[in-house]
C-alpha cells in the first residue's frame, strides 16, 4: 500500500491500525497540539497571493518581500 500511494510505510501502518481499531471514524483528523492558528484560511490565502506578486506591482515601498512584509501589507490594506 505504501508503495502504491507514495506514502511512508509508518504512515500506512498508523492509518491501518486506526482503521482496524475504529473503522472509518478512526481516520478522521485528530486534534493537533501547538499554538492555534492566528489567522483565518482566507487571510492566509490573501497573504500568499500578495507574496507571489512583486512589491512594485502592489505599491509597497520596498524592492523585495521579506517574511513578515506580505502579512504587514495585507493588514495595512484591510484597515
Amino acid at each position: 500500500m505504501a508503495r502504491e500511494t507514495g506514502l511512508h510505510l509508518d504512515t500506512v501502518r498508523r492509518w491501518r491500525g486506526r482503521f482496524a481499531q475504529a473503522g472509518l471514524p478512526g481516520l478522521k483528523d485528530r486534534q493537533r497540539w501547538g499554538r492555534p492558528a492566528s489567522c483565518t484560511p482566507l487571510q492566509a490565502t490573501e497573504v500568499k497571493a500578495l507574496a507571489c506578486r512583486l512589491p512594485a506591482e502592489t505599491g509597497a515601498p520596498i524592492s523585495r518581500w521579506s517574511c513578515p512584509e506580505p502579512a504587514r501589507e495585507a493588514i495595512t490594506r484591510q484597515t
